[in-house]
């Protein structure tokens, strides 16, 4: 396994993190346990959940995982979120048991978490989406509030806008906070449009980048165009997706592996990439992203790959002295 830090911290995550939205629904506790044996076995020690996944019961599942002991634990680095309502919270907290932040949530929902997990802290806890009504000036100091208290070591973003990234750590500073760790963001072969402001973002504040839906909801897995899994079943395909996948198939082929192998490894080549998130329901789904990491790219093969799957607008251009892809004003927010 290959570990590097997350962003300007010292924080050291495997490249892999085991996604465990599934947790509870399409995998039962018995077939979760067995992924999360396998992933940590392969050292994998990067896990990611949500107080909504399953409605709870990824959390709880992973806090009986935690509970048969071993070090597991204590292996971890554990991401949990907030932002949406879990189904076994919301009767409990009346009038506030909708979704959006307020300091009042991020206490009772951190709690909740902490109580499913069985544990005393996460190492990060994220917003899972912005809430522009809520100022700031609340969040940030009930952040460092739990923080102090134990219950978190970073704060983190996911699907942030590259203004409220900015935004974000301008004030994380009034309260001698360092900020976001990371973003966790959709970005694949086929969702490019982080390219544009949120990485450029990233770079600039010091933050990492974790990738959501690798194989773009199963678009990518290889089975798209004859057999899609339950993400992908019942979208329509356009003429050109079919001949993106069709070319995609063909390069796959040329170098020896499987379509989701060569989608998460152009990710993994990407320095500006701390982890990938894999939400494996099978082990053979999560032996191809760990064998993503061993892909060697020539330049001949990862320009084919942007002839299939074009950057969006400008930003595949660089800029002239740097080489570097970097935000232009047009899309500014």
């Amino acid at each position: 396994m290959v570990y590097n830090k997350v962003g300007k911290s010292g924080l050291y995550v495997s490249r892999i993190c085991l996604g465990t939205m599934a947790f509870g629904g399409l995998c039962d506790e018995q077939q979760s346990f067995r992924i999360m044996d396998e992933a940590l076995d392969n050292g994998i020690t990067f896990f990611d959940t949500a107080n909504v996944y399953a409605g709870g019961k990824s959390e709880e599942i992973i806090g009986k995982w935690f509970a048969q002991g071993g070090g597991r634990r204590e292996k971890v680095v554990l991401i949990t979120k907030l932002m949406f309502p879990a189904a076994c919270d919301k009767e409990l907290d009346g009038p506030n048991g909708v979704g959006g932040m307020s300091a009042w949530k991020i206490r009772r929902n951190l709690d909740a978490s902490l109580k499913r997990l069985q544990t005393d802290h996460v190492e990060i806890y994220m917003m899972h989406r912005v809430d522009r009504t809520v100022g700031w000036n609340e969040l940030w100091p009930a952040f460092k509030a739990a923080q102090y208290q134990g219950k978190l070591d970073y704060v983190a973003s996911s699907a942030f806008s590259a203004t409220d990234l900015a935004v974000a750590n301008h004030e994380a500073e009034k309260y001698g906070m360092m900020g976001l760790l990371c973003d966790q963001h959709r970005y694949n072969l086929v969702t490019r449009q982080p390219e544009l402001e949120v990485i450029p973002a990233l770079r600039k504040h010091g933050m990492g980048l974790l990738c959501y839906s690798p194989l773009g909801g199963g678009h990518l897995s290889g089975n798209a165009m004859t057999n899609p899994g339950p993400r992908s079943k019942g979208r329509t395909l356009h003429d050109y997706q079919i001949k993106q996948l069709t070319e995609f198939k063909a390069l796959a082929e040329e170098m020896g592996v499987k379509e989701p192998i060569l989608a998460q490894a152009w990710l993994l080549q990407n320095p500006d990439v701390s982890a990938i998130l894999s939400g494996p329901r099978t082990s053979e789904m999560l032996q191809d992203t760990i064998k993503a990491l061993d892909v060697k790219f020539t330049d001949e093969q990862l320009n084919k790959l942007q002839t299939i799957f074009p950057s969006h607008g400008m930003c595949k251009m660089g800029d002239v002295v740097t080489d570097r892809v970097e935000a232009t004003d047009a899309y500014n927010w």
